[in-house]
């Protein structure tokens, strides 16, 4: 069970899906932005019919090149959507919200407005006060491994060099045991962390293959895994055998390689497309997927 506030948790016996739903105008796949706090209420109501188990809003794109966006805006962007998803009522009144930001006020802001983890691609160090506002409120929380930061960083599949040099599963899984140990010392549950090894983030394809096949690694550490390869660089280069993909044509790659890392391990899947993940589970689980990743 992933503890995501005082009574509040969610079962990560079997895969579940994060749907990524974006208040950005830039972020690297154009089916995940929404326009307007009505369309984001639309678009959440349309994930959870699909099966997300939680939503994940961010106001800041994280994609290769891209500039940071001032705290003031992103609190503009993203705490009106998690205030109409929660006044919604039914289903959107209860389903768990992160908010994606590596930066406190903005987690602050969300989690007044209703919101029940903070997703930090930063793993608290680019705010230090991060970790004690989580642990105070007994909010989840996700911390992920980055190489780069996302305006100094490029595409997996672009790399004139590696930004990562030797064992990158070694350097992950060292990462992030220091990050969850501060993330307790500050006062956050063991049962509250969940740990993204950061796929695509300053990873090269082959890193990027490397961390799925090596999940058992970073499963020793004792938590839960998030899974964040949808429609990535990597997975279109892969499914295309080295060739050129858009964005849009890596559906099925995704699918694939989401399914292959749930039977590593990771239970926690954060997609674009939830309709689609959530029957490829099916399918999965119904076939021995859950029985797997457990042995």
């Amino acid at each position: 069970m992933w503890r995501i506030g005082a009574d509040r948790t969610i079962d990560l016996a079997e895969p579940r899906l994060m749907a990524i739903l974006n208040a950005t105008p830039d972020s690297f796949f154009e089916g995940s932005r929404v326009e307007g706090v009505q369309g984001a209420v639309e678009r959440a109501a349309w994930f959870v019919r699909e099966g997300a188990a939680i939503l994940d809003i961010g106001g800041e794109s994280t994609r290769p090149g891209a500039e940071a966006v001032s705290v003031s805006e992103q609190i503009e962007r993203t705490v009106p959507i998690v205030r109409a998803i929660r006044e919604a009522g039914g289903a959107l009144g209860t389903i768990p919200i992160s908010i994606d930001t590596a930066r406190s006020e903005v987690a602050q802001a969300a989690l007044d407005a209703g919101a029940d983890v903070v997703n930090d691609v930063s793993a608290g160090r680019d705010d230090e006060a991060m970790l004690e506002l989580v642990a105070m409120r007994r909010a989840g929380l996700i911390l992920m491994h980055r190489a780069r930061r996302p305006r100094e960083d490029s595409y997996s599949d672009r790399y004139e060099r590696p930004a990562m040099e030797g064992d990158v599963v070694e350097q992950v899984r060292g990462f992030l045991e220091e990050r969850a140990a501060a993330a307790v010392r500050a006062g956050v549950a063991h049962e509250s962390i969940v740990l993204d090894p950061g796929l695509g983030f300053g990873k090269t394809v082959e890193q990027n293959l490397e961390l799925i096949r090596r999940t058992s690694e970073l499963l020793e550490l004792g938590y839960p895994l998030l899974s964040g390869l949808s429609r990535k660089s990597f997975v279109g280069r892969v499914q295309s055998a080295g060739g050129e993909s858009e964005t849009g044509e890596r559906l099925s790659g995704t699918l694939a390689m989401s399914l292959m890392h749930a039977r590593a391990g990771a239970r926690l899947l954060r997609v674009h497309d939830v309709g689609e993940h959530a029957r490829a589970i099916a399918a999965a689980v119904a076939t021995g997927l859950g029985e797997a990743a457990r042995g």
